[in-house]
C-alpha cells in the first residue's frame, strides 16, 4: 500500500459562490462530483425519509425538506412537524437529527460543503465487509466544530469514486461498525445510495421518498 497522503481542508466550500471551472481537484471533491456536486446550482429542495431498522419488527422514520437556498427544514417525527431556520439564533432538538441524517443521505455533497477536516488516502486496501479493492479515503473532522467534534470516517471507493462501503470512527477512535453502501438512484441531476447494510448483511438503514426540485 501506498504510504497515507495527509492533506488540509484550509477552506469551506460553498457551491453558492464557488465557480465550477475553480473546484479544486481533490480526492473529496472527485466524489461529490461522481454524485452530482457539479450540478448543485440547479437544486433549491432535497426531501428525503430516513428510516433506521432498530429491532426485527420496529422502523424509526424522519421525513426531511431542506431548502437550500432559503436555509430552512422541514422537520416531521412520529408526533410532531414544524419548519426552522438554520439562520435562527437557537435551533431546535431537531437539528441534531437534520445533521446526522443528512450525511446518511448525502455524504459526498457533505465533502464539498463541509470546512474544518483533514482527510488522508490510500491505495488498493480491501473493503472491510466485501474485500473489494478500493481506495480508502479517511475523513476526519477538527475537534471544534459540530454537534460531535473529532469523529472520523473511512470511505472506500470504487474507480467512478462512488462509495462502496463506510466505517464511522466517533472521535476518531480505532474502530467503528462497516456499512455497506448500496442501491444507487438517479434523481433530478444527483445521485444517491440509498440502502446500508452491515457485515451480517442485514438492512439497518436506508433512504427512502427522495425528491429533488
Amino acid at each position: 500500500m501506498k504510504k497515507p497522503i495527509l492533506i488540509c481542508i484550509a477552506a469551506c466550500l460553498l457551491f453558492s459562490c464557488q465557480k465550477k471551472e475553480t473546484l479544486p481537484d481533490t480526492l473529496p471533491m472527485k466524489v461529490a462530483k461522481a454524485y452530482g456536486f457539479d450540478k448543485m446550482d440547479e437544486v433549491n429542495t432535497i426531501a428525503y425519509t430516513w428510516n433506521v431498522q432498530r429491532d426485527s419488527v420496529n422502523v424509526f422514520s424522519r421525513d426531511w425538506k431542506w431548502n437550500i437556498k432559503e436555509r430552512t427544514v422541514y422537520y416531521a417525527g412520529a408526533d410532531t412537524s414544524y419548519t426552522y431556520s438554520l439562520d435562527a439564533d437557537s435551533l431546535p432538538a431537531a437539528d441534531k437529527g437534520f445533521i446526522n441524517d443528512k450525511y446518511w443521505a448525502m455524504m459526498p455533497f457533505q465533502l464539498a460543503w463541509d470546512s474544518g477536516y483533514t482527510f488522508e488516502t490510500e491505495e488498493d486496501v480491501p473493503s472491510p465487509i466485501a474485500g473489494t479493492s478500493s481506495t480508502k479515503l479517511t475523513i476526519i473532522y477538527n475537534s471544534a466544530d459540530g454537534y460531535t467534534p473529532g469523529d472520523a470516517y473511512d470511505l472506500y471507493l470504487d474507480e467512478e469514486y462512488h462509495i462502496l462501503e463506510w466505517v464511522f470512527r466517533r472521535g476518531n477512535g480505532p474502530d467503528g461498525r462497516p456499512t455497506t453502501w448500496e442501491n444507487e438512484q438517479q434523481v433530478g441531476p444527483l445521485l444517491f445510495e440509498t440502502e446500508h447494510r452491515n457485515a451480517e448483511g442485514n438492512r439497518t438503514l436506508w433512504i427512502s421518498n427522495i425528491q429533488v426540485e
